[in-house]
């Protein structure tokens, strides 16, 4: 069959404004978002959308003011420190409301050089090279729960302070526990999905609102 032949056969919505019109509406439609506060709720619509599954609503968690915060950061010019290459690329920089910078380290040489010595993940490695730039920072986990984990960790031993962690490590390993140990040792303003669930994807949707918002 030809492609046109194949085009005259399948009947589905094509205009992509109508689409987000109608994903957003559904999702309000279908998700309980009761217990969000107006600018949560933004957030938390993006990231159901970014993963179809209204029943994640339950788990979407923001501290007391991590919005808020998180938009003042942008506005100010923070800079977004990205755990992996996919999320880094998720976040539209056109949003951006100061030229914030995108930084991910995970590629760089001497994040794989120890991640051998230390016998631990390249993701996890990769955050040593944050340690100058914390301070003030957006830091953005979507992937890795080791990531989630040596952050907390750094944040213990040196008294830098981000302004907001958006943390959505996804996976059966670490995930739920990394994500439980932020809201257990809260000291920065956060953004979490707990349990297994997450990804580049989510963590990526919440920045985009977020920019959005602080425009």
């Amino acid at each position: 069959m030809s492609t046109a032949g194949l085009r005259n056969r399948l009947t589905y919505l094509r205009d992509g404004a109508e689409i987000y019109r109608r994903s957003f509406a559904t999702i309000r439609a279908e998700a309980d978002l009761a217990r969000f506060a107006p600018e949560e709720e933004r957030i938390a619509v993006r990231m159901i959308h970014a993963c179809g599954m209204i029943e994640i609503a339950a788990d979407i968690d923001f501290s007391d003011g991590a919005v808020r915060c998180g938009r003042k950061a942008l506005r100010q010019g923070a800079p977004i420190l990205c755990d992996s290459k996919m999320l880094a690329c998720g976040i539209i920089a056109a949003r951006l409301p100061n030229h914030n910078e995108i930084v991910c380290t995970i590629d760089n040489p001497a994040a794989a050089s120890t991640a051998r010595e230390r016998a631990t993940t390249r993701s996890a490695a990769a955050l040593e090279l944050w340690k100058d730039r914390l301070d003030g920072a957006i830091i953005a986990i979507g992937n890795a729960p080791t990531a989630l984990f040596r952050l907390l960790e750094i944040l213990d031993e040196i008294p830098a302070r981000p302004a907001l962690i958006v943390a959505t490590p996804v996976g059966f390993v670490g995930a739920a526990e990394s994500k439980a140990a932020l809201v257990a040792n809260f000291c920065v303003p956060f953004i979490t999905v707990k349990g297994r669930m997450g990804g580049s994807a989510m963590a990526a949707a919440a920045l985009n609102a977020l920019a959005s918002d602080a425009e």
